[in-house]
């Protein structure tokens, strides 16, 4: 029988695992340093990561010493199944002496000997990160201070999955949102556009979004919209609204219809997803737009012959839910020479330390009918100025030629 670990292999592994060394490494280096760490002082003979996957509430064998056929073959386990779901499942080590088809659903696992297997939760605060075990092909009995050694690398391995999981997915987050975002406004003879897009500080990028194409019959599609949620799920489901009100806009020139079916696709294949989205469809003489509003706040229309005020169009609710597949309303709001039109989303006149009323009032009395950059940086200074942005702001100013 394996000698019980003692205070040398405690402070072997307490070393690995607060070795500053390993901040510069990659991660998947940090993991097999770690496993080849508890193979010795374990004297076991496998160990192995499985991370969990929250889109499939899998377990997904990332790295392993000894069995490296489990990452080879890509094994999958769903939490709650076999060894290494209960594991996860309970959120507590679990000891298994018998390893075979009745108490593993991994077929590896007895295949390649192994008789008995220790198994902890990797978690940061009471979230799982995914599982990490332990093998002996010899009859071994863990003990506490194994489970004890073990817990101690599953709680390194969980923080630096986590913290490197987090940077990824901000970085992807920002890249794909900066893809997908114009990187240039159209050139329409007879209209200007500005925008400015900010992340927020607490939240980061997420799924607020504008957007202007050009369309069949010399119209022009204006979009802008807002994904409940942030970061890179709400970044992702973006993209995929942005693209099918292009493909759906192509199709109709009533933008209450093309909500219609963007909101049946949506809660149809985007379950759990919300949005609220403001579509506008420009008619070639530039005199007049369609609007349709999908839970989203009424842009302002600025006159040249009178203060800004908010379009009065039909408001429906937002995307998603299947809450209105049937019908959606749209409005018509003419555009007169010199006339400019306001689009935002709601983290622009929402802020915790003041009243929603406030901000939009804030909002009317900052547009006018100046060029839309120019509007663009009086709006962003009177409602955001000093502060930076709470949530994220997408902002869209257009203005019809005065002649």
């Amino acid at each position: 029988m394996t000698d019980v670990p003692g205070v040398d292999d405690r402070l072997r592994v307490l070393e690995a695992v607060t070795d500053s060394a390993l901040a510069r490494l990659e991660l998947d280096k940090i993991i097999v340093t770690l496993l080849d760490e508890v193979v010795d002082v374990l004297q076991v003979d496998t160990s192995a990561v499985l991370l969990h996957d929250p889109a499939s509430d899998h377990l997904i064998a990332t790295a392993a010493v000894g069995i490296e056929e489990e990452v080879w073959q890509g094994v999958r386990v769903p939490v709650g199944a076999g060894f290494a779901g209960r594991v996860a499942a309970g959120r507590q080590p679990v000891i298994m002496d018998r390893v075979d088809s009745s108490t593993v659903v991994n077929p590896l696992l007895w295949q390649t000997g192994i008789r008995a297997l220790l198994g902890v939760p990797m978690l940061v605060q009471n979230m799982l990160v995914g599982v990490l075990h332990v093998g002996s092909k010899t009859a071994r009995r863990f003990t506490d201070a194994d489970v004890e050694l073990l817990q101690l690398v599953a709680d390194r391995l969980a923080l630096a999955v986590s913290v490197q999981r987090s940077s990824a997915e901000r970085q992807a987050a920002a890249a794909l949102h900066r893809s997908l975002l114009p990187g240039r406004l159209p050139a329409v003879p007879g209209l200007e556009f500005a925008a400015r897009y900010v992340p927020g500080a607490n939240v980061g990028v997420g799924g607020d979004w504008y957007d202007v194409f050009d369309l069949p019959g010399d119209r022009i599609g204006i979009a802008i919209g807002d994904v409940v949620g942030h970061g890179l799920s709400a970044a992702v489901v973006m993209g995929r609204l942005r693209s099918v009100v292009r493909a759906y806009a192509m199709e109709s020139a009533d933008p209450g219809e093309v909500l219609a079916k963007v909101d049946r696709k949506t809660s149809h294949f985007e379950h759990g997803t919300m949005a609220t989205i403001g579509f506008a469809l420009v008619e070639p003489s530039h005199d007049r737009l369609r609007l349709a509003l999908a839970g989203h706040a009424p842009p302002l229309l600025a006159d040249p012959d009178r203060p800004a005020a908010f379009v009065d169009v039909p408001t429906g609710p937002p995307i998603g839910f299947g809450l209105a597949t049937t019908h959606r309303d749209s409005g018509v709001v003419d555009l007169p020479p010199g006339g400019l039109m306001v689009f935002y989303t709601d983290g622009l006149a929402e802020r915790r330390d003041r009243p929603l009323d406030d901000g939009m009032s804030m909002l009317r009395q900052a547009v006018t009918t100046d060029a839309p950059d120019l509007v663009c940086a009086r709006v962003m200074a009177a409602l955001v100025g000093t502060h930076p942005a709470q949530d994220d702001i997408a902002l869209l100013v257009l203005r019809r030629s005065a002649t």
